[in-house]
């Protein structure tokens, strides 16, 4: 096996662009992908560019009426009128949509293969991550679920356990609906807690279909979580369930809009802690599945304060290069930043925040603490189905 990540890029996932107005405004891609290679972290790791997923590939996760229906909204963008979800506020439809769309998820099922086959031992696709697309519709600014069709492709090579870890404000919903009823498959997502936020699931109820109990595991996090609670949840809940697991792989999804500058969402964590769990999963990784580990971006709406450096921060650790959290920003992708947005970028690597402190859950928890009654909700609900004490 290959001791070398792979980055998977193409600068045509930029096209993935839902117009002026809309909060997914793809200058965070390639912004991202400029800071990684003003850090120089483009020379220590392979720069990969995948081809599309075919509509074979496609029909792991999606239907293939769906698929049709992207392919019309694509030809013609003025004719969706919202069936499918296509057309709708948060999925305008827009021309080349089906194309980029599925390059965006051939990244990530390039990403699942490579790590699969020993080509590398880690990926990212920071373009991936769009969690909320379900097998017969958009959702939530996700056409085609990259995540969803990356694992369904390490199933389809063999695979029998496959664990994904979500830790973007919102919920992995289309994943998990993606392998509902398969208990090759551990969705684990800790996310802002369903009452406030969409999309409205993500319950600690939510543990699986009969035939795969226990395979679905929701942390639903009160408005305001902050560092400490947020990785100290985290840790309350990931690690023993992939001790007991046992993933041949671990797939993860780093949206970066759990960040207290994001507009989108309520929780006010800081880059250092999203810093904290990226080194924490790539551990995981190596601890409980061999090393191989597949990672993807997702959501994030402060487009030049928070993404760039948070998928540079996953680049770096992914590359055995993690940035250190005092680094200073080069001048020069400082200076890009403001030609292409006329914003001031952020002048250091995170918020100052580091190291990030929490009390770990073996020590003993709270009851009146709101972190703490939704760790305990997830662990009463999921931890008894798989042989844990909760």
């Amino acid at each position: 096996m290959s001791g070398r990540a792979q980055l998977m890029w193409d600068e045509a996932v930029t096209g993935y662009d839902f117009g002026p107005e809309h909060p997914m405004d793809p200058v965070r891609l390639a912004l991202t992908r400029s800071l990684v290679g003003a850090l120089g972290l483009d020379r220590e790791v392979e720069v990969v560019a995948a081809r599309p997923a075919g509509e074979s590939t496609l029909r792991l996760v999606h239907r293939e009426d769906y698929i049709d229906a992207v392919k019309a909204a694509s030809a013609e963008p003025g004719a969706a009128d919202g069936s499918y979800g296509l057309g709708t506020v948060d999925d305008p439809a827009f021309a080349g949509m089906h194309e980029v769309s599925a390059l965006i998820a051939g990244q990530s099922v390039g990403a699942a293969e490579a790590v699969w086959r020993g080509d590398a031992l880690h990926a990212v696709n920071f373009a991936g991550g769009l969690h909320h697309a379900m097998p017969g519709a958009a959702s939530g600014f996700c056409v085609y679920n990259d995540a969803a069709l990356a694992i369904a492709r390490l199933l389809e090579l063999g695979a029998e356990r496959v664990a994904y870890v979500d830790v973007d404000v919102h919920h992995g919903d289309g994943v998990q609906a993606a392998f509902w009823k398969d208990p090759r498959v551990l969705t684990v997502s800790l996310h802002e807690h369903p009452r406030t936020l969409f999309p409205q699931s993500g319950w600690p109820e939510e543990t699986g279909a009969d035939c795969a109990e226990g395979s679905a595991v929701n942390v639903a996090l009160p408005a305001g979580t902050g560092d400490a609670g947020w990785v100290r949840a985290f840790h309350a809940v990931v690690p023993e369930l992939l001790a007991e697991f046992r993933p041949q792989v671990l797939v993860t999804q780093h949206g970066a809009d759990t960040h207290f500058e994001d507009p989108l969402a309520h929780l006010a964590v800081s880059l250092d802690a999203q810093r904290a769990v990226q080194v924490a999963c790539h551990d995981f990784a190596h601890e409980y599945a061999g090393g191989r580990w597949v990672a993807l971006g997702g959501g994030g709406y402060a487009v030049v304060e928070v993404v760039p450096r948070s998928w540079a921060h996953l680049v770096g650790i992914a590359a055995g290069r993690p940035v250190g959290p005092e680094t200073v920003i080069p001048e020069g992708w400082r200076q890009e930043v403001y030609a292409r947005t006329r914003q001031l970028g952020p002048m250091r690597m995170t918020d100052g925040r580091w190291p990030v402190s929490f009390a770990s859950w073996e020590a003993g928890y709270d009851p009146a603490d709101r972190v703490d009654q939704a760790v305990r909700a997830a662990r009463r609900a999921v931890f008894p189905l798989r042989g844990l004490l909760p």
